[in-house]
């Protein structure tokens, strides 16, 4: 099958199409992971987005459906270098090409993904526009150069719950547990599994649920996930943080922190080209480790907008300083850029953070 891409700046790249036929826009991204392709293509976050992979092999080890971290494929359309057509693991059912057509979205193969990648970090995330069936450059250009900017798209709404749902957790039948309110930004289903692996009872609530409906839960923890776009898309959660500050616990991780950041007082901004991939590092300002993480996002929060607000500091990136945890200096609100819930990546810093929810509801700091 024909297969172009086109970017806002004039280039055009034509390949070999696999997945499904017909034409997707959004911004082209790319990951630097190597394994874990499953994870990323069904993570929430990547709506709105092509996804490029900077690993030259994608789908060799086929697709089992074991590790979705949705409901099905996010991303809009998805960049390789080679995509298996024959993967070998015992517990897969399906190639990457039959996981894309099933789906409903489109991929290209046999592009120079190396060229690409050092194109975005040299002039930053762009555009794009991916035709499957075509190879008319100059239409993927233009269908390219027509959308609009990201910050302008509430995503957000295109990937929350429809409705609220509640989840029991089996840890604990003999004592009462405790009750977390998860506002879903484009929640990955790990992050889930780890409250309920701790005992914690689980009510996920839609990005757009009033305070009034949060508080009759009488949660003991506001927890606000990952999700796609700008973060000021998200105003109803933002309200929530701002209301709720000092009444429970509150946590977030990736664009939730991003949320707890700007109801707090702080700004946040679009990078040049985001940090995706497996392998960040992040630094522990209290115990000077460095955890190797998780990562995808495109937003970060603006360090000096921190200054005038009762919020610190507490992780930094090591390779370009942006920030990666802040809390509040006397109310219980902490939160971190990463993925300690990781699938894919390491899981250095799960523990660590999902034992401090665990504490903090409790009581133990």
């Amino acid at each position: 099958m024909n297969s172009v891409i086109g970017l806002e700046d004039g280039t055009i790249i034509k390949g070999t199409g696999f997945g499904a036929e017909g034409t997707v826009c959004g911004e082209l991204v790319f990951t630097t992971q190597y394994t874990g392709y499953e994870e990323a293509l069904t993570d929430p976050s990547y709506k709105g987005q092509i996804l490029m992979f900077t690993y030259p092999l994608i789908g060799n080890y086929g697709v089992s459906g074991e590790c979705f971290q949705s409901d099905g494929v996010k991303a809009e359309g998805v960049v390789v270098r080679e995509a298996c057509a024959e993967p070998s693991h015992h517990k897969s059912t399906r190639t990457i090409h039959v996981l894309m057509e099933d789906e409903g979205k489109p991929g290209i193969s046999g592009v120079d993904t190396r060229m690409l990648t050092i194109k975005t970090r040299e002039h930053g995330t762009m555009r794009a526009a991916l035709i499957n069936g075509s190879n008319d450059g100059e239409e993927a250009v233009q269908l390219a150069l027509e959308q609009p900017d990201i910050s302008t798209i509430d995503l957000i709404s295109q990937v929350t719950c429809p409705k609220p749902y509640h989840i029991k957790s089996e840890k604990f039948q003999f004592r009462k547990p405790k009750h977390a309110v998860v506002i879903d930004l484009g929640m990955k289903r790990n992050i889930v599994a780890n409250l309920l692996r701790r005992g914690i009872d689980v009510t996920v609530v839609p990005a757009g649920t009033s305070t009034s409906i949060i508080e009759a839960c009488e949660p003991d923890l506001l927890f606000l996930t990952n999700g796609p776009g700008d973060p000021i898309q998200a105003k109803d959660a933002i309200a929530a943080v701002a209301e709720f500050a000092g009444e429970f616990s509150i946590a977030g991780i990736c664009l939730g922190h991003q949320v707890i950041a700007l109801a707090l007082g702080a700004e946040t901004y679009k990078l040049k080209f985001g940090h995706r991939g497996a392998n960040q590092p992040v630094k522990d300002i209290e115990s000077g480790i460095v955890y190797i993480t998780s990562q995808n996002h495109g937003f970060a929060v603006d360090r000096g907008s921190l200054e005038d607000t009762d919020v610190s500091i507490t992780q930094f990136n090591a390779n370009d300083g942006t920030v990666e945890g802040i809390s509040h200096n006397y109310l219980d609100i902490f939160c971190v850029q990463y993925h300690p819930e990781a699938h894919p990546g390491p899981m250095d810093t799960e523990k660590a953070f999902f034992d401090k929810v665990l504490r903090s509801i409790e009581g133990d700091g």
